[in-house]
């Protein structure tokens, strides 16, 4: 009797579960996306422990290669009453939100300027690093004004318009361990922002050296004040930011690399998009707008610290 009652429960399991997988298609289908999904965080967290061979925005760029989405016309904009611009919310004094809730920084001010002469709001969106190039292929933003550095890689995938601004590496450090040379950093941790060009610089100049990358360039900073990481590299901008704000730490390596351009960014072929930015860069040359930004947003921070003329480009011609 005891053999058969189980028998019957085991019937009645099979049933049950049977109907269960009939109805529950989608349920499994989220099932797998989650497991997915956590694997891919683990990936990712693991990314931060050991460099990679290959620079993270190169693989963001070959995961949304399938799901490209059409941008909005300048026209379409227009219509809609809204641009909507990706920036960086934890970059100051670039791109971040300050204890309003508001954007601010340098981009910020350019983007709300390309707004105001266009007749329309703007929406900011806070990208990544490594998600400047997929937020444009999928068409979530109209633009990146996101400290976006001109590369020949980047260029492959969406359209620049013309420099606003010059840049370089550059690495801080702690001041009692001071790297002054990046050679100095082989066999040791250097701290980078995942889509970055110094994670494309190290990556592949300096294979000795251990990358510990990020997704946000907060974590990235909190790592080296923690004593994760030797010293932090970036854009050199940014760098020399940050340590005039954080006491006992210095730039040792103020310009690594080559002299680079920061410019606005589009979907590619959003030619319209790109003819009015052009225009606008070029038209604002005639009232040193850069210089303004500069002197609105970023003096402040840098002080004497660095020269305005080293740094802005006005009317997209770089000096």
């Amino acid at each position: 009797m005891k053999k058969k009652v189980i028998t019957t429960l085991l019937v009645v399991a099979l049933g049950v579960a049977s109907l269960t997988g009939c109805g529950s298609t989608k349920a499994e289908t989220t099932s797998e996306t989650k497991a997915t999904a956590e694997t891919t965080t683990e990936t990712d967290t693991a990314t931060a422990e050991v460099s990679a061979n290959v620079t993270t925005e190169t693989v963001t760029q070959d995961a949304v290669s399938e799901s490209d989405s059409t941008a909005r016309t300048l026209t379409e904009i227009k219509e809609s009453g809204k641009i909507v611009i990706g920036v960086f919310s934890d970059k100051k004094p670039f791109g971040y939100v300050d204890e309003n809730g508001a954007f601010q920084g340098y981009d910020v001010y350019l983007g709300n300027r390309l707004a105001k002469d266009l007749g329309v709001e703007v929406e900011y969106v806070p990208v990544e690093a490594a998600s400047r190039v997929e937020y444009l292929v999928t068409a979530k933003v109209d633009i990146i004004l996101a400290n976006f550095t001109v590369t020949k890689e980047r260029a492959e995938q969406v359209d620049f318009a013309l420099p606003y601004m010059k840049v370089a590496l550059g690495i801080v450090s702690p001041d009692n361990a001071l790297i002054t040379d990046a050679s100095q950093l082989n066999g040791k941790t250097l701290i980078v922002s995942k889509g970055t060009t110094a994670e494309t610089y190290f990556t592949e100049n300096y294979p000795d050296v251990t990358l510990l990358k990020f997704d946000q360039y907060s974590e990235a900073y909190n790592a080296l004040l923690d004593g994760r990481g030797q010293a932090l590299s970036t854009d050199n901008t940014e760098v020399l930011a940050w340590a005039i704000e954080n006491k006992g730490y210095s730039v040792g390596v103020e310009s690594l690399g080559s002299l680079d351009t920061i410019a606005p960014a589009v979907q590619k072929g959003n030619k319209e998009l790109l003819d009015y930015i052009n225009a606008e860069i070029t038209s604002l040359a005639s009232e040193q707008f850069f210089h303004a930004a500069y002197k609105e947003t970023l003096e402040p921070v840098y002080g004497d610290a660095a020269d305005p003329e080293n740094l802005v480009v006005e009317g997209g011609i770089v000096e």
